[in-house]
């Protein structure tokens, strides 16, 4: 196993998560009065598992027809797009 790969995607996915729409819904699915904590940790974490598997699946797929490079350059002008959008909608 790639340790500096593990550390730079679980760092990286992290910092993303912290505080997003994800992690609020599942505080409010914690937070009702006799909600098991254990239920909701579960099922939050299959939801996030699943969805990162979605996400491997997909990249390796696109990856077989794309050039991994023009890929990056995709997302990250996908990433800017949103800011500003996100900025301009503020």
């Amino acid at each position: 196993m790639d340790i500096k790969l593990l550390a730079t995607v679980f760092g990286t996915v992290f910092l993303a998560e912290l505080g997003d729409k994800t992690q609020l819904a599942t505080l409010l699915f914690a937070a009702r009065e006799g909600s098991s904590l254990a239920t909701v940790f579960v099922a939050a974490s299959l939801a996030l598992v699943t969805a990162t598997a979605i996400g491997v699946a997909a990249g390796a797929i696109v990856s077989a027809y794309l050039d991994p490079r023009y890929l990056s350059y995709v997302a990250g002008a996908a990433f800017i797009l949103v800011g500003v959008w996100t900025i301009w909608q503020a």
